[in-house]
């Protein structure tokens, strides 16, 4: 067993290390049960010093790779990671108990194209015809490509948005690993890298994106990868202009070995144009382009486009498990995208949504209640406390998300994310309980705490 480690072991740092065992781990050669050299008999072997081997178990202890249990040893664990403790869990804590859910994030349904018309119009649905057909519809590729903000190399169709971050990560980011992430981001985000052991670095956003100088210093813990949203990032709704993507691009000009990963997760219900590093760096980017929020949640479509190298893999990776995304499906999405009743729907909602959002923010300003929404579906809103704003919402009858398990480290001041897109109407009544919520001063008349329409949702 200690031969088996130490030859594993080719850079003795802490972070060498955990990723050696992590892979011993992984390949079944330190199965489930199998107990660890005590920390000086690795040391020793290794020949340095035995903090160093207690951090690299520290690092495999977080990560859930292994367990301390004190006298008895250390233990490699099955890799397993409880929903309860999940971030992406933490958003909803009781959402069928409250008639005014705005935790959720997902769009509105009734302002999604109605699918019906689709399925009739797509017909023979005898699409696949070998299990080892290309994963893309060709016309669909033609489409796919029309549509994106530069030339990929190579482009595959998974199964939304968070299938297509789970396969990025997998197969570009390793245990040890440096990830750059924007602070505060998608939760489910900062849960996929914690469960492959990589260490997330924050960086901040101003109202055009990641601040570059912050990007710049993350840049110097040399990183594997930067995860950006271009477009509505969630949950401060910020798109990053044209002119950040190219002041972006230049920093990481320099840092040839760092994948660039966008989730553009709102696609086409987006008010701000697709902007992409990869206009500066297409060998480099992957970009994610998700129809959900725009087409339907439960098409569960997403396209990934970049360098060959990497969208390669991740097609080749799934044929060992669900081979390819539905093609039927896949024939739907075609259809509305090329629908011209559909583009207009979507278009309807992209302008019904930018009318939610500026209507609820200018209420909380009247209110004097600091928040955020640009674009997309989602609002962030900061208040005094928490804790307070949700138990003072859910007295109303409504819920919103948390702001912690979207932050890195704090950013700030405490927040709550609401998804303004379930909004239909109310807001002025909305805007009042929220800036009770938020501890702010109430600056209009009326009262503040006055039963919400029951028409909002």
């Amino acid at each position: 067993m200690l031969q088996l480690i130490a030859g594993a072991v080719n850079d003795r740092t802490a972070r060498g290390i955990a990723a050696a065992v992590s892979r011993l781990v992984h390949t079944g050669e330190l199965p489930a049960g199998t107990r660890l050299p005590t920390v000086r008999s690795v040391a020793q072997a290794l020949g340095i010093s035995p903090t160093t081997v207690s951090e690299a178990w520290r690092s495999l202890a977080s990560a859930g790779a292994i367990q301390t249990r004190g006298r008895s040893g250390t233990f490699v664990l099955t890799p397993t990671r409880p929903r309860q403790k999940m971030r992406f869990s933490r958003l909803v804590a009781n959402p069928s108990t409250l008639p005014h859910d705005f935790s959720t994030g997902v769009p509105d349904h009734d302002l999604l194209p109605d699918l019906a018309p689709a399925l009739r119009r797509i017909g023979d649905t005898r699409l696949t015809t070998s299990y080892l057909e290309d994963p893309v519809l060709p016309r669909l590729e033609v489409v796919l490509r029309e549509r994106w903000p530069f030339p990929p190399q190579q482009l595959t169709v998974v199964d939304g948005a968070l299938d297509a971050l789970d396969r990025v990560v997998g197969a570009a980011v390793r245990f040890g690993a440096h990830v750059v992430v924007e602070n505060p981001t998608f939760p489910p985000l900062l849960d996929l890298l914690e469960s492959v052991g990589a260490v997330p670095v924050p960086v901040s956003l101003d109202s055009s994106g990641v601040s570059p100088a912050s990007l710049a210093a993350a840049l110097e813990r040399a990183p594997t990868a930067v995860f950006l949203q271009p477009r509505a990032q969630n949950p401060t709704g910020v798109s990053m202009t044209p002119e950040r993507a190219a002041d972006l691009a230049a920093l990481l000009a320099a840092h040839e070995s760092v994948t660039v990963v966008e989730d553009d997760h709102v696609g086409d219900i987006a008010t701000a144009p697709a902007v992409s590093l990869g206009v500066h760096l297409p060998d480099r980017v992957v970009h994610v382009r998700s129809f959900s929020k725009s087409h339907g949640p439960d098409l569960r479509l997403a396209a990934v486009g970049g360098p060959a190298t990497t969208v390669a893999a991740i097609a080749d990776r799934r044929l060992l498990g669900p081979g390819w995304s539905s093609r039927v499906l896949q024939a739907v999405l075609l259809d509305l995208l090329t629908d011209p009743a559909t583009v207009r729907v979507v278009a309807a909602a992209r302008r019904e949504y930018a009318r939610r959002r500026d209507l609820l923010l200018s209420a909380l300003a009247a209110h004097g209640v600091e928040a955020t929404a640009a674009d997309g579906i989602n609002m962030w809103i900061a208040v005094r406390d928490q804790q307070v704003a949700l138990v003072t919402l859910a007295a109303h009858g409504i819920g919103a998300a948390p702001g912690a398990p979207f932050e890195v480290q704090p950013v700030g001041g405490d927040h709550i994310r609401v998804t303004v897109g379930l909004v239909r109407d109310g807001f002025d009544d909305l805007a009042a309980i929220l800036a009770e919520a938020a501890g702010a001063r109430h600056r209009a008349s009326g009262h503040r705490t006055r039963p919400l329409h029951r028409a909002a949702r």
